[in-house]
């Protein structure tokens, strides 16, 4: 296993992490066997955001004896209320969950304090211009509770401020080929040409600034959202038509500049290996360019790549963003909750969609934005 320095933190981290989310499925034993094989392989972070009190305990059982092995990303504002999950600003509902999560985990102490699912631009200068929720996260940090603070956001205009802040030491964003890559052109016979190399020049300007922020200011990222939901291993559901490997995507994130580990959801110790095959891997077998680059053109015709052309949009709705989360959630029986609670958590949604049609316009997919509003609108 290889380890990198998660930006200024000083922390060392394995570049491949452990994303807890999956865990929820699973009984005590079935936790134990993964978090057990995960530390076999060298894997040392592991990301527990869920507020669901069965995988907390579940999680520290698992940990138990081995805590000063592991860097624990655990995050605040995210709560358990009536038998779900609720992201919460307010103070009493935040502070009982974080103390749950240290009870839980068996711990005293979390590595990275992540503020919870900050997404809107609005609510991230409410949160860091004199809240009372900042003024608890500092507190917690300057007793050692929290050893470094750390937000996680899908947004990278708020990763973007975080980044500028002084204060977020790190964070855990989304990045995978789907969610950053921009078409050259809007002629789709221009799209991945043979000359596509391995650099940040296919990536969203916006999203490459976030990550070239990230590594001059020694700000830290983790990965999620690395495998896009495991869209990407489905040539049916990848909006480039071909399947990249586990590797490949691995390889993508943690060749971005500020990433130090990609923080993987695994059901079984099969798919830990499956991730941790990354750390012997050719090159041949990394090599994701050369896919994207030979997809068949058609595939992405018709499919959204979230690349954010469609932009502006009147009920400023984020349609990228709705576009993605939709793709997650019909791949899964139901709406997994995180999915819903962050499609929630948007300004605005799929149903405020007017029909005005410039979004489609704009799309050089010719993606049926309008037909997808209304699909959003009723899954969601």
């Amino acid at each position: 296993m290889n380890y990198r320095t998660l930006g200024n933190t000083g922390l060392h981290v394995s570049e491949i992490g452990l994303g807890g989310e999956w865990l929820e499925r699973h009984n005590a034993d079935e936790v134990k066997e993964v978090i057990n094989h995960c530390a076999q392989a060298g894997i040392n972070i592991l990301d527990c955001w869920m507020s669901e009190p069965n995988v907390r305990s579940n999680i520290g059982a698992a940990l138990e004896g081995q805590r000063e092995r592991w860097m624990i990303q655990g995050h605040i504002g995210s709560t358990w209320q009536n038998g779900q999950y609720v992201r919460t600003r307010a103070l009493d509902k935040v502070q009982e969950a974080f103390q749950d999560l240290l009870q839980r985990l068996r711990t005293d102490y979390i590595d990275l304090g992540m503020i919870h699912f900050v997404d809107e631009t609005a609510e991230f200068h409410q949160l860091m211009e004199g809240s009372e929720f900042l003024s608890y996260v500092m507190t917690l940090k300057e007793k050692g509770t929290i050893r470094h603070i750390g937000m996680s956001t899908h947004n990278p205009d708020v990763a973007k401020l975080a980044a500028q802040s002084g204060i977020v030491e790190m964070i855990l964003f989304s990045v995978n080929p789907a969610f950053d890559m921009l078409p050259a052109s809007e002629d789709l016979n221009e799209y991945f040409k043979e000359e596509y190399a391995e650099n940040i020049g296919g990536i969203t300007p916006q999203r490459a600034e976030l990550y070239q922020l990230c590594e001059q200011n020694g700000v830290g990222i983790t990965v999620m959202k690395g495998y896009a939901g495991g869209r990407l291993f489905s040539a049916k559901d990848s909006p480039f038509g071909v399947a990249l490997t586990p590797v490949q995507c691995l390889h993508y994130a943690l060749t971005r500049p500020a990433v130090a580990s990609v923080l993987v959801g695994f059901d079984t110790p099969a798919h830990v290996d499956a991730a941790v095959a990354y750390e012997t891997a050719s090159d041949e077998e990394k090599d994701y360019a050369t896919v994207l680059a030979n997809a068949p053109r058609h595939a992405y015709v018709g499919q959204c790549t979230y690349c954010g052309h469609c932009a502006p949009c009147p009920s400023g709705i984020d349609i990228a963003m709705v576009n993605k989360l939709y793709d997650l959630a019909a791949m899964q029986d139901t709406v997994p909750p995180t999915v819903r609670a962050h499609y929630e958590g948007l300004s605005a949604h799929a149903a405020d969609c007017v029909k005005c049609g410039g979004c489609e316009k704009r799309c050089p997919f010719g993606v049926h934005i309008i037909e997808r509003m209304q699909a959003a609108a009723a899954l969601f």
